[in-house]
């Protein structure tokens, strides 16, 4: 269970990013984010595994208070929970292998992450998780030569090497197209169902979160505006959300 209480994010520049959000999200549950930019649900997102400290408020997991951790506790933490970035994060000269492998950098001596040494086993992990999310061909390419969804992919199976129980995705398919968007949405439909990962997704199209979504919590000027199901997000609630001049833009 994650729980947040109060959540409060100011900048200081006095930017109030997040105005005392409160969520309660089970185990399991694939929870999409939406909002415009500047809503806060990038900000609530890296608030969750503290690349972000709050300002106000507490992040509870599974019974440990994120918020209170030592930073020892908080690389502790870290390894539990994925993270998926919208520009994928990946050093582009290296080769895909190389950067899945940096997924487990939080379990293996530093010497050895330093000179890409890597156990038998966590190699023959990240080539089951490439195929997983169907690159494993390309694990020896250099991650520059693939495309922007497989790039996407890589971050995904990157983020699998922590044998993560919480998954957080900034954004994962905003510089995508539709038709890979979609492709990359099911991969981590695939690992809630599957795995029983929690999902913790930011998006703009609210077509995606009512295809992949068990639940819609939107944000609009760092307040709590929606939390629900995702059909029972109507015209007026979309205005409420996006503002009285927005028109959704489907992706199918």
């Amino acid at each position: 269970m994650l729980i947040i209480e109060n959540l409060t994010k100011i900048y200081d520049n006095g930017f109030k990013a997040l105005d005392n959000i409160n969520l309660e999200i089970p185990d399991g549950q694939f929870v999409s984010i939406i909002g415009l930019s500047g809503s806060g649900k990038s900000t609530l997102l890296r608030c969750i595994n503290r690349l972000i400290r709050p300002t106000h408020g507490r992040i509870i997991w599974n019974d440990t208070d994120i918020t209170a951790a030592n930073e020892e506790d908080v690389r502790a933490i870290r390894r539990r929970i994925g993270m998926i970035f919208q520009q994928f994060n990946l050093v582009k000269r290296s080769s895909v292998i190389t950067n899945v492998l940096q997924g487990r950098l939080g379990y293996t001596n530093p010497l050895f992450s330093f000179l890409n040494y890597f156990p038998r086993s966590d190699r023959d992990e990240a080539l089951a998780n490439l195929e997983r999310v169907g690159i494993k061909e390309q694990a020896y390419k250099r991650a520059s030569a693939l495309s922007g969804g497989q790039q996407q992919r890589v971050g995904i199976a990157r983020a699998l090497m922590q044998r993560p129980e919480l998954m957080l995705a900034d954004e994962p398919v905003a510089s995508l197209d539709p038709a890979t968007s979609h492709s990359v949405m099911k991969y981590l439909e695939i690992l809630n169902s599957e795995d029983g990962i929690t999902v913790l997704c930011s998006l703009h199209f609210l077509s995606l979160a009512r295809t992949y979504s068990d639940r819609v919590i939107a944000l609009k000027d760092g307040k709590l505006m929606f939390d629900g199901g995702p059909q029972e997000i109507d015209n007026a609630r979309f205005k409420q959300i996006y503002g009285e001049d927005a028109v959704e833009v489907q992706i199918n």
